[in-house]
């Protein structure tokens, strides 16, 4: 029988059968012991019977036959392995959320890849997709790692932000299906850098949007360091290479930028920046900015309200994990997993590091919860990247979504890991998180990078998408069985900035209390979420009041309608669209 059990739980009879032979005396009470154990492990090995959706991976039936590219050049640059994020947006306002999709391409041998090119897929509804790059003018021939959306002219459509290695490109929606560059004129570009995750938002409170752009080291074809093992070649990390420091644009409001960066604060520190969050993490009513930086201390930035910042990850709780190691942070996100009311912070990350929970304490100070939380060892063997809070079941609680994937063969050296590995789901009980991924279908072997999480079909739960390393994307529909109610919410400031950046919504319903924010850019170097979907488990009642408190600290009362989309406008009555899946 022992086959049947864990490898932890073989350990633990192969100790004590050892012990059996070495102490007679002691029989009965091992054999008691072990039937204890053996039934405890099959017990904690026996599906969650209260599940209640399922994730189909529909990939080859939704029209995308986009695949991306790390290059592939095999001298194991630096660039190629951490390429790249995506983005998730209703780029027409048609009510369906489209995917823009990043991807890297040759180094070595740029003609090899002439033709390969960035995609922007509009979504017509029931999974459907059509490649509307060409049309839509959204070509994009660079390499890239990231990208981030907002309406930043405050003209009611999304735009876009693309990192890339090389100058950064912002497109402006025109708002008749096609976008223009206006990167020089915007002042964006943000020089010739090997670009991170990104931002919006209004830090310094003037009501116009501000721009972060995270910078990862300097590196170049020129100085490239390569690592060979054996005859193989692998990829070479951050710390062969000097860090750069992150860039802050300020908007000036005439569709400008400036280059803050350095009176700001935030020029004066320099890590290989990778996903970020901007958000307001103290609590008192001002953004700062959260950077996973690969292999070294993160940066905290906390922000005084006018745009100036002071770095406090070390006295926040947020630099090391609790045995006090620098990570090397991929990814992250915000989400109040543990309901009081407090916005609590996940990071993935690298080979043999757990992803770190965060938890919230107040007042700027964070705790390693990832053990109390009890983030499944299983995790530690794989390299992290896409993550999300998200509420997949609507049962109030948010779950947790990690995507693995190496950008070496690991197999070589561990056989506890590999490049291609299964994505990680874990549902929340009570603060709590289980994994549930083979369970509810998460079964796709690939090696992923960014992750989207949206409600793509309209049928009121969420659904995930991810961007896979040198192949095409997987597409999960969630087939939800549950009665659970949800409401979705689209934010729209008349005052501030237009997309509600920054603003806080806050749901109380009998033993639902929840916070939720609006950001612009999460995750491993993407963009999704820009519609708050939030799971109100077994709501009872007609409407429900929520409050929000928009992005100058100004707050409102609203009566929303659950089971639908729900456009909250501020000095203005809430109105709600029917689904139209």
């Amino acid at each position: 029988m022992m086959f049947l059990f864990s490898r932890s739980c073989r350990a633990f009879y192969l100790r004590a059968l050892v012990g059996f032979w070495l102490r007679p005396i002691a029989v009965i009470l091992i054999l008691g012991v072990l039937w204890l154990g053996a039934s405890s492990c099959l017990l904690a090995q026996k599906p969650n019977s209260d599940l209640s959706f399922r994730m189909k991976d529909i990939s080859s039936s939704t029209g995308i036959t986009w695949e991306h590219t790390t290059g592939q050049s095999g001298m194991g640059y630096l660039l190629e392995g951490v390429t790249t994020g995506l983005a998730s947006f209703d780029y027409d306002l048609d009510g369906f959320i489209d995917i823009y999709f990043l991807t890297g391409r040759s180094l070595r041998e740029p003609a090899k890849d002439a033709d390969r090119d960035n995609a922007l897929v509009r979504n017509r509804g029931g999974f459907q997709f059509v490649d509307v790059t060409g049309p839509s003018l959204t070509s994009e021939k660079s390499f890239g790692l990231g990208a981030v959306v907002a309406d930043y002219n405050q003209d009611g459509f999304p735009d876009l932000y693309i990192s890339n290695y090389g100058p950064n490109r912002l497109l402006m929606n025109a708002g008749d299906g096609t976008f223009v560059d206006v990167t020089i004129a915007s002042g964006t570009g943000n020089g010739d850098k090997f670009g991170g995750g990104c931002a919006f938002c209004d830090f310094n409170g003037d009501g116009v949007l501000d721009l972060y752009a995270g910078n990862y080291v300097d590196f170049t074809l020129e100085n490239a360091v390569f690592i060979e093992r054996n005859g193989k070649i692998f990829h070479s990390g951050p710390v062969y290479y000097k860090s750069v420091p992150d860039t802050l644009f300020i908007g000036n409001g005439d569709g400008t930028f400036s280059d803050v960066s350095v009176p700001s604060g935030i020029g004066k520190h320099a890590g290989p920046t990778m996903g970020l969050i901007a958000a307001d993490l103290t609590g008192d009513g001002h953004p700062d900015v959260y950077t996973c930086n690969d292999g070294k201390a993160n940066f905290f930035f906390v922000n005084d309200g006018k745009g100036n910042f002071s770095e406090d990850a070390l006295i926040a709780g947020l630099a090391f994990d609790f045995r006090g190691t620098a990570n090397a942070s991929m990814g992250g996100d915000i989400g109040d997993y543990d309901g009081d009311g407090l916005f609590d912070l996940i990071t993935t990350n690298y080979q043999n590091e757990l992803p770190v929970l965060y938890r919230n304490l107040g007042e700027g100070v964070f705790e390693d919860a990832s053990t109390s939380a009890r983030i499944p060892e299983a995790i530690i063997p794989h390299v992290t990247w896409g993550t999300s809070f998200m509420d997949f079941d609507n049962d109030g609680q948010l779950d947790l979504f990690v995507g693995a994937g190496h950008f070496d063969d690991a197999e070589i050296s561990d056989d506890r890991t590999a490049k291609k590995v299964r994505d990680f789901l874990m549902v929340n009980r009570n603060g709590k998180f289980t994994d549930v991924s083979t369970q509810v279908g998460l079964t796709a072997v690939e090696s992923t990078r960014g992750a989207s999480f949206e409600d793509f079909d309209n049928d009121g739960d969420i659904d995930i998408v991810v961007l896979n390393a040198n192949a095409k994307p997987t597409v999960y529909r969630n087939d939800s069985e549950s009665k659970h109610s949800f409401v979705a919410l689209k934010l729209i400031d008349t005052i501030g900035n237009r997309d509600a950046i920054g603003a806080r919504v806050h749901v109380e319903h009998k033993v639902l209390t929840k916070d939720f924010v609006v950001i612009s850019g999460r995750g491993y170097q993407s963009h999704y979420g820009d519609r708050l979907h939030i799971g109100l488990n077994q709501f009872g009642g007609q409407k429900l009041s929520i409050t929000v408190t928009w992005a100058d600290n100004v707050t409102e009362t609203f009566q929303v309608v659950p089971n639908r989309i729900n456009v909250v406008t501020r000095g203005a009555q809430a109105y709600a669209i029917p689904l139209t899946p």
